[in-house]
């Protein structure tokens, strides 16, 4: 599902206009009776409550003059205002007031230079409305809101629920950095948007606005939103259900058919974090997998993995790897039969350690995710790290990516989505960068905003599992002509909803690492069977 920003959502409805002769009244005639719908569907019985419209003078305020027409034409009788000079009305939005006029409505129009802030408090204390719908501003507004319009949107909060037209009014759709500012919003019970989720839904702080927010299709035609310049995407459910679609197993399936996996991790100390990437790729259905490890750490990762296959790796005097595994072709002989390799959780960071991985990443063609100390082994070196003609997958940490790049972690953050957007078009990896709302940038430009997932989930451990997760998926999904992007897009996902069906379990707080691992195998029963509804 693509993500639109305000600018880009006003090109797709201007096409669906001009090269489709789709009239943009009927755009918004779709729009306010489809917002109808998703009320009675969220509210039930709708005679119930006393209804108030509340529209401004762009297009948003046209889809509230629709709504309170569908309204009426299903036996309410909602209570309509115009924050803005009925002759501000213009193209659309001037015709559905009319239309509202014409059917004997009254509409009450509030003016800045007849309301005071006292007579304005006085009006919305004086509204018997138990459901308030915000049309005042759109997704074109520019921030900050401020005088008259800002003491209005102030006043939202008070009734008991609130439903936004598109988005909650005071909200900025158009950029990416998504810097805290000092936002006036409603906070939305329900958000009703059209053809696409904008990125104040998604990304936090605007989403904190909308409780719950659905998209609902008002007549683009489906190719407008599949163009290539239309790059950021937000992961659901039912596309990664139908992903997870193309890896069923056919009945005379053996394991050779899904993938060996190398996990190289651990240290002594860490080595838990390299069973846990190893026992992730297994869950997820790699047909084997090989764990090695520094050779102090061999008895205690053996005793540990009863399906995964252990070697050892020459240690340094701390017990992590050292360059001197490569002596003897011994890493040659390792990669033999081995279709992806995790490399990184767990290693340490001794000088030996990271030489050993830059080596590696050198010197292989194998495709690799490169996690945790793999990726710190390239701090401020990012250049080192290039995918083209190979395949390698990064998921990085805030503060790895900006260790990698050199950057504070507050810069970085300040600019995730386009700079790993830019990082991976530009050294041709695959990005995964993981947090609220995981993002998946890949060569191609396209970036994926993950939907699963929760605050349980930032706890320590928790990345290793995602590692051999992908490793496992992306290793058994190659061989069976599994679109790479798709199969790092449902790694993520998975990762999220086993995430999600232990906080079901465990709570927010009390999730651990081996609780995401221990829901792999429901999360995907759980995707299947959405896959079969």
């Amino acid at each position: 599902m693509k993500i639109l920003t305000a600018s880009q959502m006003r090109e797709v409805d201007l096409s669906t206009t001009e090269r489709y002769g789709i009239p943009s009244g009927l755009l918004m005639e779709n729009a306010g009776s489809g917002l109808v719908q998703e009320m009675e569907k969220h509210f039930g019985d709708l005679r119930v409550h006393s209804i108030a419209v509340l529209c401004g003078k762009g297009n948003n305020g046209g889809d509230g003059f629709v709504v309170a027409r569908h309204l009426i034409m299903r036996g309410h009788a909602p209570q309509v205002f115009l924050f803005a000079p009925p002759e501000d009305l213009k193209g659309d939005a001037r015709t559905n007031y009319e239309i509202l006029r014409k059917m004997g409505l009254s509409i009450r129009t509030i003016l800045e230079k007849e309301f005071s802030e006292e007579k304005l408090e006085q009006l919305f204390k004086s509204l018997s409305a138990s459901i308030v719908v915000d049309g005042l501003l759109g997704t074109g507004i520019r921030l900050p809101v401020n005088g008259f319009l800002a003491k209005v949107i102030q006043q939202l909060n008070q009734f008991p629920h609130v439903v936004a037209i598109d988005i909650p009014s005071g909200l900025e759709c158009e950029s990416l950095t998504f810097e805290p500012k000092n936002i006036v919003a409603p906070s939305a019970e329900l958000t009703v948007t059209f053809t696409a989720p904008k990125p104040a839904h998604i990304f936090f702080p605007g989403a904190g606005y909308s409780k719950k927010w659905v998209v609902i299709p008002i007549g683009t035609p489906a190719e407008l939103l599949n163009e290539p310049r239309l790059w950021l995407n937000y992961v659901t459910q039912s596309e990664a259900a139908q992903t997870l679609r193309k890896l069923d197993r056919a009945p005379e399936s053996h394991k050779g058919d899904f993938g060996h996996v190398l996990a190289i991790g651990g240290s002594l100390g860490k080595t838990g974090a390299a069973c846990m990437t190893a026992q992730s790729a297994l869950h997820v259905g790699a047909g084997l997998v090989t764990l090695a490890v520094p050779l102090p750490c061999l008895p205690i990762v053996a005793s540990q993995t009863l399906e995964i296959m252990t070697e050892a790796l020459e240690a340094t005097e701390v017990g992590s790897v050292s360059t001197k595994a490569f002596d003897y072709g011994r890493i040659e002989t390792l990669l033999k039969g081995k279709d992806i390799i995790g490399l990184g959780p767990g290693l340490g960071a001794h000088p030996e350690t990271t030489e050993f991985v830059r080596r590696l990443v050198r010197e292989t063609r194998l495709p690799i995710v490169l996690d945790a100390d793999g990726i710190n082994s390239f701090a401020g070196m990012a250049e080192m790290l290039n995918g083209k003609d190979r395949i390698l997958i990064l998921t990085p940490h805030p503060g790895e990516f900006a260790r990698l790049l050199g950057v504070s972690t507050q810069n970085l953050l300040a600019n995730r989505i386009e700079g790993s957007r830019k990082f991976a078009q530009q050294q041709q990896v695959h990005l995964v960068l993981k947090g609220h709302r995981t993002l998946y940038a890949s060569p191609s430009g396209q970036v994926y905003v993950n939907s699963s997932g929760n605050p349980g989930m930032a706890t320590g451990g928790s990345g290793d599992v995602l590692t051999g997760m992908m490793a496992g998926l992306v290793g058994q999904g190659l061989p069976r002509k599994v679109a790479l992007e798709e199969s790092i897009i449902l790694s993520v996902y998975l990762h999220g909803l086993a995430g999600d069906l232990a906080k079901e379990i465990q709570g927010d707080h009390s999730l651990v690492a081996s609780d995401i691992m221990a829901n792999i195998s429901k999360a995907f029963l759980c995707l299947r069977s959405h896959c079969h509804n």
